[in-house]
């Protein structure tokens, strides 16, 4: 029996998840597009959308036994997972009073939780060329008030992407941390709660279609890390020469925060 090639999307029904879909859908050596999120509405339009071979999976991947149900969904299956995009993920920005404790632990268990869970799930389908290319953040590269639990998930994600491509060295499978800056996407119209303190400079805002293709390109290239733009490169560089605490102050001054 031939082996299926598939490519696994989180979070796939809009937004930078979507971009990731579309460029899958022109893969030919891709057989298959599981894509995933939680509202099966979107995901219905995004197959009438796009004329791919697309499957979708309604899932809320901030719960640890749905994420195993995609497990299940591999299991006994003759598959190769090309590329898995965990990309699913949230924020808000606010005070940390701001939010309820619930939310505050579905946001680290979306955003991390989910992410590692849903690697190790499919590393045993993945062969030699396989990408794992999980989002992180420009929000990683520091600590950032006012969405303090967003910008730590992020600094997580990329630290623990870079450390398992490592560990991945052997097999001839790679991960990528993807670290965008302000994409126009439906994550910061949900991060926006009306909050007294929260973020309102979305400086070098980008279309996620751009960061998309410089993040599969940087994915088949082998890097463990896409950075897209000038501006989001320079705060790279400067997160490893300016101390936290002023990079911490600047921010609040670029927010208008006092």
């Amino acid at each position: 029996m031939v082996k299926k090639t598939i490519a696994i999307v989180t979070g796939a029904n809009s937004g930078f998840g979507k971009e990731f879909v579309k460029l899958f859908s022109k893969d030919k050596t891709i057989s298959e597009i599981w894509a995933i999120a939680r509202n099966e509405e979107k995901l219905q339009k995004l197959i009438n959308e796009i004329d791919s071979n697309i499957k979708i999976f309604s899932k809320d991947l901030s719960d640890l036994n749905q994420v195993k149900e995609v497990g299940q969904l591999l299991k006994d299956k003759n598959i190769n997972i090309k590329y898995l995009v965990n990309n699913a993920g949230f924020a808000k920005f606010c005070s940390y009073g701001d939010i309820s404790v619930d939310e505050s632990i579905n946001m680290i268990n979306l955003n991390i939780n989910a992410v590692v869970a849903l690697g190790l799930i499919c590393i045993p389908y993945m062969e030699k060329g396989s990408h794992i290319i999980n989002v992180s953040s420009q929000a990683a590269f520091f600590p950032l008030p006012y969405q303090n639990i967003y910008s730590s998930t992020k600094a997580f994600i990329r630290n623990y992407t870079r450390a398992l491509n490592v560990e991945l060295r052997n097999t001839g499978i790679t991960a990528i941390a993807v670290c965008p800056g302000w994409m126009n996407t439906g994550l910061i119209d949900n991060a926006l709660i009306g909050a007294d303190k929260s973020v309102k400079n979305f400086y070098g805002m980008v279309s996620p279609e751009v960061v998309a293709k410089k993040a599969l390109k940087d994915a088949n290239d082998n890097k463990d890390i896409s950075i897209y733009s000038l501006y989001v490169k320079f705060t790279h560089i400067m997160s490893k020469i300016l101390p936290q605490r002023l990079i911490m102050k600047l921010w609040l001054i670029q927010q208008k925060i006092k």
